[in-house]
């Protein structure tokens, strides 16, 4: 008899792998598209590169990997979109921050994470992750949010925002599962830089620890959130990357990337949930900007 957990697993990491090819797909289009009249528009248009790479748990034991996938173009100055499958057991002392794991140090995580920075500062840097994860219980989490560079976009009432907050609140709102209200809050509480009191970006969504009892809801779920993004993500790059942009603009723009490392490496619950479970470094850090600045 089939295990019903396992061929749950098997279709939440094809699903992130497939939502994966669909985001590809999509960006290689974009990069396609701009004019060589355009700034940058004469240089190659970008290819994503897709690097396999294997993990061992503490205990030296094999653990599953995943697959970066990553793309330098004209549009997008770095954008990754990242595959993983990992399993194994928790280290020691790590066991006490993940629910289920103090009753048995054994899990299984798998999961898409993207993170896009862009040439043009009047585009918005994008993240999205969505993820499966089982220990001694199961739970779906992940989210996106937007970060626009520049001070005069980083309001409620720009477009771009309004446009973004719809996309979500239309994912959330299909599913009785979700909660638009409380996963936009827990977004803005989350992608918040304590040390400089302000947030990361204008928000979006955010929720972990979903399981309502209901694994289909919370899976069709899941996969809306990635379709969301799928939808309206492209829509605000092709708004915006033909706008002409200045140095002062592009100094602004690195400037507040200085703000996305700190918030990554000083807050950022992924970055130490791959780091502490033997991750590929490459792919965890690969969130970084290309190039950022602290005046």
């Amino acid at each position: 008899m089939s295990d019903p957990m396992e061929e749950k697993k098997t279709r939440a990491s094809a699903w992130f792998a497939e939502l994966r090819d669909k985001v590809t797909t999509a960006f290689e289009a974009i990069e396609d598209e701009l004019p060589a009249s355009a700034g940058l528009g004469d240089r190659p248009a970008g290819r994503f590169v897709k690097t396999p790479w294997q993990r061992t748990d503490h205990s030296g034991a094999h653990g599953g990997g995943g697959m970066m996938a990553q793309m330098v173009g004209r549009v997008f100055e770095k954008v990754g979109v990242h595959i993983s499958t990992v399993h194994g057991e928790f280290s020691p002392e790590f066991r006490k921050d993940i629910p289920g794991a103090e009753e048995d140090p054994r899990f299984w995580a798998s999961g898409v994470s993207l993170i896009a920075h862009m040439h043009n500062p009047h585009v918005p840097a994008a993240h999205m992750n969505t993820r499966m994860v089982v220990t001694s219980r199961q739970w779906f989490g992940g989210g996106a949010d937007l970060t626009p560079v520049l001070d005069r976009r980083r309001t409620q009432d720009d477009p771009d925002t309004i446009d973004f907050h719809a996309a979500m609140k239309t994912a959330c709102d299909a599913h009785a599962v979700a909660d638009y209200a409380r996963y936009k809050t827990w977004c803005d509480e989350y992608f918040f830089l304590k040390h400089r009191n302000e947030a990361r970006g204008i928000g979006g969504i955010f929720y972990d620890w979903l399981n309502s009892g209901d694994w289909e809801a919370d899976f069709a779920f899941t996969r809306d959130v990635g379709l969301a993004f799928l939808a309206i993500y492209p829509k605000l790059v092709r708004r915006n990357f033909l706008t002409p942009w200045s140095d002062a603009e592009r100094e602004e723009q690195l400037v507040r990337r200085g703000r996305y490392v700190e918030f990554n490496l000083i807050y950022d619950r992924g970055t130490v949930f791959g780091l502490k479970t033997g991750g590929n470094v490459a792919s965890i850090l690969s969130s970084m900007p290309p190039v950022a600045k602290w005046p």
